[in-house]
């Protein structure tokens, strides 16, 4: 930690406050390749981690999609930051069940992450981002907690107008601050007359990602989740954030030793991936998405062997006042693809 803050310190001395999206990307980048940052002993937990009830859900959900697309011989599993494992081994021993068995290809630069994922899967795939994926069968591709850690650029109003905010030094400490150049253009128009303060977050590297998944399910055809922490409408404010030992601290205080990340856009997402010809399913609340997969009858049946347990996983995933509102479930398919369950009344992309 010490080398990345150092390395940093030195290169805005050097060049002057650097954009806040090179800062998140830095420190994510060290974070991530030096550890293991999920459970009791890490930073965060996600929602794989808290029960199997939530990969048989997406297990479930993809098998459905697959056979009524017409159950393809041959047909990819794809996941961008899949942690351990976890999320794909509950939902591909479900989804086995109903005869889809894929080929397992993970996204994941994490070496530590990577050791990880191949003692659930060593027949797995691993690449180092969504290019390299094949092209040549449709793709089920599912995406939990992978935005929110993507970098974020962040717009900000000052009284001479819209700038972007960087991060600079108040002698050895890392601080946010404005940059010189005016970006009023880059602000939607409705928003451009804010108050002094309003800040307006953008994520260039979150659009390039779903524009990706966008472009492989109009050509390969397939089906995508994308869940996450977020927000739909759109809305104005700074959500930048940091984790460590699973409380919230100063995310300028030590780059690289804690979990930065934003609430993800998920109305931009979805029209990103719409504009390279996928189609939106709709988006969701988690908590009603995996209600509406069958979660409740579940949790019941779990409940007979481990009841306190399951109660609480069952709440923590689905209650309005933890991950059921807040986490968002976007549901993206290939042109000829079916619409899958948990997405009706969709929420409007346009």
């Amino acid at each position: 930690m010490a080398d990345l803050s150092d390395s940093l310190r030195r290169l805005i001395a050097m060049q002057g406050p650097i954009p806040l999206a090179l800062y998140m990307a830095q420190a994510n980048a060290h974070y991530y390749s030096t550890r293991d940052p999920l459970g009791a002993g890490g930073d965060f937990i996600t929602a794989p981690e808290i029960s199997q009830m939530f990969g048989e859900m997406v297990g479930i959900w993809l098998a459905d999609v697959w056979r009524r697309a017409g159950s393809p011989a041959r047909v990819i599993y794809a996941e961008p930051g899949p942690g351990r494992g976890t999320l794909a081994r509950d939902a591909l021993r479900v989804a086995a069940r109903f005869g889809l068995v894929p080929e397992v290809h993970f996204i994941e630069g994490s070496p530590a992450l990577r050791r990880a994922q191949a003692e659930a899967f060593p027949q797995a795939v691993w690449h180092e981002d969504l290019s390299t994926l094949p092209e040549d069968a449709p793709i089920l591709l599912v995406a939990n907690e992978f935005l929110d850690a993507l970098p974020v650029r962040q717009l900000v109003k000052t009284p001479q107008g819209w700038r972007e905010r960087m991060v600079g030094l108040d002698g050895d400490r890392f601080v946010p601050v404005s940059g010189g150049l005016p970006m009023d253009s880059a602000v939607p128009q409705a928003w451009r007359e804010a108050e002094a303060g309003a800040i307006v977050e953008t994520s260039p590297a979150t659009s390039a990602v779903m524009g990706e998944i966008g472009a492989r399910l109009a050509a390969q055809g397939g089906a995508a989740l994308i869940i996450d922490y977020g927000y739909a409408p759109r809305q104005m404010g700074s959500t930048f954030q940091a984790l460590r030992a699973h409380a919230h601290v100063d995310p300028f205080e030590a780059p690289g030793e804690a979990d930065l990340t934003c609430l993800v856009d998920f109305v931009t997402a979805a029209q990103v991936a719409q504009a390279q010809g996928a189609r939106v399913m709709g988006i969701a609340g988690q908590g009603g998405w995996l209600m509406a997969l069958g979660m409740a009858e579940r949790a019941a049946a779990l409940a007979k062997v481990a009841p306190d347990e399951t109660e609480a996983a069952y709440h923590r995933l689905t209650a309005p006042d933890q991950m059921g509102v807040l986490f968002k479930v976007l549901g993206l398919a290939g042109r000829e693809w079916p619409d899958g369950a948990g997405f009706a009344p969709p929420v409007p992309v346009s």
